[in-house]
């Protein structure tokens, strides 16, 4: 049953890489009345996906079992039958039966588990680092590796919304990063908890106050894969969209070379902005 649980979650990896692999990254958001995960464009994402088909097997497997024997507790002692009930108070057998099978069925969860956790913690093999902060209500950027380019990241307000964008998930200012390559994200937060969140590739990390915690992921191909902070912080929690734009490497090095120009004259704090992008709050009935 292990094997066959295995080999299950390993397919569903399989066909879930292969499937992102085969369809373009365009813009990753949530689609109307989606049940299941956004395609997976990271491998980090992909293990997940395995993880969340290896459990769902598992509790299915659990939730039949259950039910037949409920079924064939509710058959075989009806009231009527039999007319004198057994008056056994102990059976060995299924006293070892129903430790034992628990505790297996949780180590064929725990060993997947622990190893996607430290898979996702860090990448030894960083070729851009990103540092994230948190703010109320908006996002900070810093790249260490190319001059610390900084810059803050907005909402884009519904007034000023292009044609093709999309409503609370646009952003003036996006996370450019290259396609194909391992980027560590530092998060950390200027105020309250946040957190940082694209679920296309398989980031959620908190950004704490004081506290500096890391993650990676891989794009596999360009595309914009959106986001949002999923920490209630605060009035405009909602109003934290994230826009991850992956581009071919030689498009990074040119967006760094524009970026350390664009951004050299911007204060990475910008109040009048953060007024005029927060939406009002709702009035109080």
């Amino acid at each position: 049953m292990q094997i066959n649980l295995r080999r299950a979650a390993a397919f569903t990896t399989t066909l879930g890489g292969g499937l992102a692999a085969a369809l373009p990254a365009l813009a990753q958001v949530p689609a109307p009345w989606q049940m299941g995960f956004q395609t997976a464009h990271s491998p980090v994402q992909q293990r997940i996906e395995g993880l969340h088909s290896l459990v769902l097997w598992i509790i299915t497997l659990i939730t039949l079992l259950v039910g037949v024997l409920l079924v064939m507790a509710i058959v075989r002692f009806d009231a009527r039958r039999p007319p004198t009930p057994s008056r056994t108070s102990h059976n060995t057998l299924l006293e070892v039966a129903w430790t034992v099978l628990p505790v297996l069925i949780l180590f064929i969860i725990v060993i997947p588990s622990f190893r996607l956790v430290y898979y996702e913690d860090r990448t030894q093999n960083a070729d851009l680092t990103v540092k994230v902060t948190g703010h109320q209500w908006y996002w900070e950027y810093t790249y260490p590796d190319h001059g610390n380019i900084d810059f803050t990241s907005y909402i884009v307000k519904d007034a000023d919304l292009k044609p093709g964008q999309l409503r609370l998930l646009e952003v003036d200012n996006p996370v450019v990063v290259p396609a194909g390559k391992n980027i560590r994200i530092l998060t950390t937060s200027a105020d309250v908890i946040h957190s940082f969140f694209i679920p296309s590739l398989g980031v959620q990390r908190y950004a704490i106050p004081g506290r500096t915690i890391e993650t990676w992921f891989r794009a596999d191909q360009p595309g914009e894969y959106h986001g949002e902070c999923n920490q209630i912080c605060g009035t405009n929690h909602s109003f934290m969209p994230i826009v991850i734009k992956a581009v071919a490497p030689a498009e990074f090095e040119t967006w760094v070379q524009q970026a350390k120009t664009r951004f050299a004259a911007d204060p990475p704090v910008d109040p009048a902005r953060l007024a005029a992008a927060a939406p009002p709050p709702a009035a109080q009935p």
